[in-house]
């Protein structure tokens, strides 16, 4: 892909997310000119309207591509080392750019928290992808990098200490600080649309190893429901994003051979506190819809840059070893759903073109991809942390 006229492509730039994606692009690579970079959308005249608004090169190319258009996004596809797409739902929008890039031999990031979506992509997509070359890697922003490298994080901590990974490892969301995006709103009104009309993927959604291409390890703890974690003596709650989380990490412990185990155990709940005041606080956080309300994001919007640079997130991963256990922490310093998330989803593409040439092509979760370099990349730029308590 040497000769390919750009590095990254950033499909989506007029909407909120890909927005914020081209300024921090510009902000952290587009002034040194180490990265080639072009945007890309429906409406040439938003973004030109973009490109004017966040004081970009009038020489930043601009692509007018249709998902919906296949030779619009060959184009696009064969012109750039990797595709960085904020274009979602990606069931209604994102099919025919993964058939495109992995056709093309064209890397791809996206943001989705999809799981069925993804299953189908899997299963249509991963051999064509494995024959080009191309790394196409699903879920690269809150869902899933902070859970996903997070186990892989604690658990290589684990291995050092004790040679062995943790059967177990319990995520808990300590804190999280910000609105959830449009996008992932509209993508669960998509999701739940499509099961209307495709009832097979009902299971498919209930499954946690329903990405992991066959392999069916252990019955998992129940996190939907409110728990006494015991060796935190805190009240727990379900969280919402655990359902595309635990899929996700049981898939990278597939592609990384089972490092983590195949008897390998993952849940993920939000903590709530401790004593009676915890479990009633659990309680009502079970009762509460995040995503619901008259008040929600719709898709394009989201909050002012002063409410995206007051939110946060702190999340704990502990890796159960019998009576032993290793308590890692990853912390980031922006809202999850927009600050952080198109920071993470940017490192994640330049990882993938800039230091993992070594990659063969297929079908991905960050942690498996990229891993330590991604680690690296979203510690030194992307204001996450990743400390070992």
């Amino acid at each position: 892909m040497s000769e390919r006229e750009f590095d990254v492509v950033v499909f989506g730039a007029s909407g909120y997310t890909g927005k914020l994606v081209a300024e921090y692009i510009q902000s952290e690579y587009g002034e040194n000119g180490s990265v080639k970079w072009a945007i890309a959308g429906r409406n040439r005249e938003k973004l030109e309207g973009i490109r004017e608004e966040l004081g970009l090169s009038a020489d930043l190319s601009i692509l007018e591509v249709d998902s919906n258009d296949q030779g619009s996004l060959n184009a696009m596809t064969s012109s750039t080392k990797c595709v960085l797409t904020t274009v979602g739902p990606y069931q209604l929008y994102g099919s025919n750019l993964v058939e495109s890039c992995a056709k093309n031999g064209t890397d791809y990031v996206d943001l989705t928290g999809e799981p069925g979506w993804m299953y189908e992509m899997i299963n249509a997509h991963k051999e064509t992808a494995q024959a080009s070359g191309a790394r196409i890697v699903f879920s690269c922003g809150f869902d899933s990098i902070p859970f996903d490298l997070g186990v892989y994080f604690v658990q290589q901590a684990a291995k050092d200490k004790f040679g062995k990974p943790a059967q177990h490892v319990r995520g808990r969301v300590k804190a999280m600080n910000g609105e959830f995006s449009g996008g992932t709103i509209a993508s669960l009104g998509a999701t739940m649309a499509t099961l209307k009309k495709k009832p097979e993927l009902i299971k498919v959604l209930a499954n946690p190893f329903s990405l992991t291409e066959g392999f069916e390890g252990p019955a998992q703890l129940d996190d939907s429901k409110v728990l006494l974690d015991e060796k935190l003596n805190m009240w727990v709650a379900p969280f919402v994003m655990a359902p595309i989380n635990t899929k996700n990490i049981h898939r990278s412990n597939a592609l990384l051979d089972h490092q983590y185990g195949e008897d390998f155990c993952y849940d993920e709940m939000m903590i709530a506190g401790e004593g009676e005041e915890g479990k009633q606080i659990a309680d009502a956080m079970t009762s509460a819809n995040p995503m619901g309300g008259d008040n929600v994001p719709q898709p394009g919007e989201g909050p002012s840059k002063e409410s995206r640079e007051q939110g946060n997130y702190d999340v704990l991963f502990f890796a159960d070893l019998g009576e032993e256990s290793i308590e890692a922490r990853v912390t980031g310093d922006m809202d999850p759903g927009y600050g952080s998330t198109s920071k993470m989803i940017t490192e994640s593409a330049i990882c993938l073109i800039q230091d993992c040439s070594d990659l063969p092509g297929g079908i991905y979760t960050p942690a498996p991809a990229m891993g330590d370099k991604l680690i690296h990349r979203l510690v030194k730029k992307a204001g996450l942390t990743f400390d070992i308590l």
